[in-house]
């Protein structure tokens, strides 16, 4: 990749909340990352709470080698390089998600956790979860779907939806017009196998049911960056932003509040 292309994808997960970074992993490592997958997902016990999201199995990456080479995939740290987003530090898990065959949609939300911080207001990227796909997806299998801008401004779902990964939500209605319905200006994510989706913690997104015959699965990690303005901003910062200490604490809440406008 070059460093314009870079600069393009950043400039659209800034924008939109998400970018689709087309053919990062090999066939061979795509081929491993399959049969390790399937050797998790083959072992584990299923879980109530695992309904919307299919599975969440959670691999420590100083345990399983070929989970610990996804995080350090040199095609992955090469874009992110070239999107100058080389100061996110991945949390060192790997989720499994796979959604079985007939398995029902994800609800919508938002996985931002830290709403009391003024970062919350932060108009560059701060929390990003990379998915790795396994398989092709469209919206037969259960394919991405997000509502671009939402991790910078509030609209009605915001206040709709319940607060994610907890039992109101493990357990909620699948007839629920807010959590599971279709909403203006939502779009499918169709990717290829291989392919990578960087996405905005803020970001309200979903996925479609699998209604096909074999799993899809999905290989996500969670990536943080300090608590900085990014060297590559020039743009204005907001006021509580410049205004925070460095050592301030605040109470973790699900929920957003006056730094989402």
């Amino acid at each position: 990749m070059t460093r314009e292309r870079g600069e393009e994808k950043r400039e659209q997960l800034t924008r939109n909340g998400y970018c689709h970074v087309e053919g990062v992993l090999s066939a061979e490592f795509l081929g491993e990352l399959r049969q390790e997958s399937d050797r998790l997902l083959d072992a584990a016990e299923y879980q109530p709470e695992w309904r919307y999201q299919g599975s969440d199995i959670h691999v420590d990456t100083k345990e399983n080698a070929v989970m610990r080479r996804l995080l350090d995939w040199p095609a992955t740290g090469a874009w992110m390089r070239a999107m100058k987003l080389d100061d996110f530090t991945p949390n060192g898990t790997i989720h499994v998600l796979s959604k079985p065959p007939g398995g029902p949609p994800l609800y919508w939300h938002q996985d931002w956790d830290t709403w009391n911080d003024p970062l919350s207001l932060a108009p560059w990227p701060q929390q990003l979860f990379l998915s790795y796909y396994l398989v092709d997806t469209d919206r037969v299998n259960g394919c991405f779907r997000v509502i671009p801008g939402t991790h910078l401004k509030r609209i009605p779902l915001h206040g709709e939806v319940e607060a994610p990964h907890q039992q109101t939500a493990w357990y909620a209605d699948e007839q629920d017009p807010h959590l599971f319905g279709d909403h203006a200006g939502a779009v499918d994510v169709p990717v290829r196998a291989g392919d990578l989706v960087i996405g905005e913690a803020r970001l309200l997104h979903s996925a479609r049911g699998n209604n096909s015959t074999r799993r899809r699965t999905l290989l996500l990690a969670w990536h943080m960056r300090p608590a900085t303005v990014p060297d590559y901003w020039t743009d204005e910062v907001p006021g509580p932003i410049l205004a925070r200490t460095a050592d301030a604490e605040y109470a973790n809440t699900r929920i957003p509040g006056a730094y989402l406008e």
